[in-house]
This record gives C-alpha cells, structure tokens and sequence, in this order.
C-alpha cells in the first residue's frame, strides 16, 4: 500500500509540479513579489578558506586538528540586457540521495551588467540543507538589482550532514569568508558587487549564524552542552570574546532571519542581544516546533538596541517564508528517510508559493530600504499589525479613501493569516 500510495503521490506531484519552478508569481501576490528590471545571469563558484578547526574530527582529549574548508556558492547577478532568460538547476534532495531538476530564469554564466553596481546579500540554509533551498528568494532578489550569494556549508548539506557541532562553531564564519570572498574581486563579477553594501539572509541555523554575525555572541553555558562542539570551541562566539568581537562588520547593513534556531536552547542572553545594533527583521510560524515561536518573539523582543520587524504567518511551522516548493521528486516515501523529503519543504497549511512570494515582497521592501537607501519602502511597513484588523476602503474609481488600512501592496483580502510588528530600537 506504501508503495502504491506513493507512486500516486508521484503522479499528482507531476501534473501540478511537473516542472519544479522556482520562480511562480501568483495572482494574487503582493506587490513587491513581481520580477524585477533586470536580466540574471548564475554560476557556480568555490571557495577555500585554509586552516580552520576541523570540529567533525575534534575528540575530547587531543589537540584539534586544521583543514582547508571548501565552499560551494551559487552567484546570482544582473546580467546584460541581450541574456536569454531561463535556465536549471540540478539539487540534491533532503535524502541526501535523489536529485531534482529546478527551473528558474537566471542563464548559467551569462555576461554580468556592468553598467552600473550592486548591493551584496549572502544567503545562509538550514541543518542539513543546500544552496538552492531558498533559490525562489535568490532569483528574484537578483532581477531587481542585487548580487546573490547562497552557500553551501560543509558538513551541513542534505548529503555531507555531520557532526552539529560543525555548524555551530562555523556558521558565522562562513558567511563572513564568503563576504571577504567576494569583495574586492576583480573581473566583472567583482566589479558589480558594492563592498560595503551587505545583507546576510539566514534560515534555521543560517539565521543562527547571522545573528552571531550581526552582533549576538552566544553565552557560557552554550559552549557547555554535550551534544554542541567539542573541547569548548564555540567559545570562538561567546559574548565579550576577542574572537567574536573581529566578526563586527560595518559592511553588513541588514539582517533577515527565518526561523532562526538557538533561543530557544538558552543560546543568548539579555547581553547577547545588546550586541546586535544592525536592523533586523525576523520571519517565522506562529506554531514553529523547532526553533520554537516564543524564543524567536524573544529575539524581537530582547534585541532592544536595534529597529526590528516580526513577520508571523499564522498556524505556519518552522518552514515558513523560506524553502522552495517541495520538487515533484521529493513527494516519494524515502527509505533513507522513512519518510517522504516532501516534508522537508513544505508547511501542512500554507502553500510554498505563497509563503515565498509573501517573503520575496516584504524582503524587497526590507532590503531596499536599508541597502538602497529608497525612503518610499518604508511605507510597506507601516501597517496594522493584524492584518485582517485593516480596512478595504476604495472609492467608485478605484482610489483608497481616509479609512482605508488594509495592508500596503497586498490586494484586498490576500493578507489574512499574516501578523506584522515592528519595535524601534530603545523599546
């Protein structure tokens, strides 16, 4: 019956996803959500950076050994006017084993738009994922004028998942390496990219990773438990280290964090959060079981020397806003699993399409706000905080009267079941 049951699962998957496309609009979706102006080109980059702890092969006892740690990053960027649009991506799947074929509008290796130059944004996945998890978000960002970088991180990916410890210790790092990594570059990749114009964008453990990079070193305790790193080693981002205090960037300018994972395990305390000064903006499910919703409302709450926003999709769980739609591929019950990778992507009440074209709207305004310095983006967070407590008023012409308060850029009725809050720094 299992098998029977998912070759029909296989079947669906096919007639409504057959093509795995990252790169939907709905209808119904708000504004900001739209492709942007620009042509996106992708590629495939490296990068080694040499000597660093190896925490998979740390014992308790020895002295820890170094290895060079390699990263595989995909670039998205403007690309030149004349590039035709439409490419794949092959990903491997939560299963660590099957694959998927993705459908997007960058074109692999085409020429970068050199005729002007872009913001920055590192994105960061999950434990495990890969860099293609949060591709939908990637794509679009980079058709409206800014350079994309998604990570993979090693010993955190669906097929090299290993010891957690790894990524506690490393996260922060990486995404800072792959920040000096790809400023400064010569070339015309290098020539596009704005050096001191950052976002880093983290989901899961990438949101983890981003806080500590954004300021939040980790307490004590956290640098204690059994199951974390070995030999004390996440003490490289304790609060009041000197190894944490050389993370500080001032090219990083904002910060977007779903789901992020470690408040919730006693990984930050009130002195933690005062060290985050950067704006920040937090996405999550209002029934989020893994890095449990209230420790995320605590991260609004506690980082109280920063402006901060809190998106909320309602009755949503940990995968809110961020993965791609579950690829036709992963709808199969898997062995390796015990379970169908399906689960991995999607949310049981919200569609993945909608949930990313909610996130890609609200990340726009966010990003354009604080890393293009356009003024007229803040007015997409001036809102109601329910939004089903805003009001539709339109006149016979179409044209919003006084009492209108519906939710900026969503059309009517499209915003219910989302919550928006927003505390200044000082509050």
């Amino acid at each position: 019956m299992r098998i029977i049951a998912a070759a029909m699962g296989v079947l669906a998957a096919t007639s409504g996803y057959a093509e795995n496309r990252i790169d939907i609009i709905r209808p119904d979706a708000p504004e900001l959500a739209a492709f942007g102006e620009h042509k996106i080109g992708v590629t495939t980059m490296s990068f080694t950076n040499p000597d660093q702890i190896d925490v998979v092969n740390t014992n308790e006892t020895d002295e820890p050994p170094l290895y060079d740690r390699s990263l595989t990053v995909e670039v998205w960027y403007p690309a030149v006017e004349n590039t035709v649009a439409g490419g794949t991506y092959t990903a491997i799947l939560r299963d660590g084993v099957g694959t998927a074929e993705l459908i997007g509008q960058a074109a692999r290796n085409a020429a970068p738009d050199t005729s002007e130059t872009y913001p920055l944004v590192v994105i960061s996945h999950g434990y495990p994922g890969n860099r293609f998890l949060l591709s939908p978000l990637a794509e679009n960002l980079a058709s409206k004028g800014y350079v994309v970088a998604s990570i993979d991180h090693p010993d955190s990916t669906y097929d090299d998942q290993t010891a957690f410890g790894s990524t506690l210790v490393n996260r922060p790092w990486d995404q800072r390496f792959i920040v000096d990594s790809l400023t400064g570059r010569d070339g015309d990749l290098g020539a596009i990219i704005q050096d001191d114009n950052v976002a880093i964008i983290g989901y899961s453990m990438g949101g983890y990773g981003a806080l500590i990079y954004g300021g939040a070193g980790v307490t004590l305790i956290s640098t204690t438990y059994e199951w974390g790193a070995p030999q004390g080693l996440l003490e490289r981002n304790m609060m009041g280290t000197e190894t944490h205090a050389s993370l500080a960037d001032d090219r990083i300018k904002a910060i977007v964090a779903f789901g992020p994972w470690g408040n919730n395990t006693g990984f930050w305390d009130a002195t933690g959060w005062a060290g985050i000064n950067k704006p920040l903006m937090l996405i999550a499910g209002s029934i989020d079981d893994v890095s449990q919703y209230d420790a995320i409302r605590g991260i609004f709450d506690d980082s109280m020397n920063t402006t901060r926003h809190l998106l909320t999709f309602e009755n949503a769980n940990h995968n809110a806003g961020a993965p791609m739609p579950p690829p036709a591929e992963s709808y199969a019950f898997s062995e390796t699993l015990g379970y169908a990778p399906f689960d991995h992507y999607a949310d049981p009440v919200w569609d993945n399409v909608r949930m990313n074209n909610i996130s890609q709207h609200f990340v726009t305004a966010y990003l354009d706000l604080h890393l293009k310095q356009d003024e007229v983006k803040a007015r997409y967070f001036d809102l109601t905080p329910v939004a089903t407590d805003g009001l539709w008023s339109v006149d016979e012409n179409g044209e919003e009267t006084p009492e209108h308060s519906y939710w900026t850029g969503f059309p009517n009725r499209t915003a219910a079941g989302l919550r928006f809050e927003t505390k200044l720094a000082g509050e």
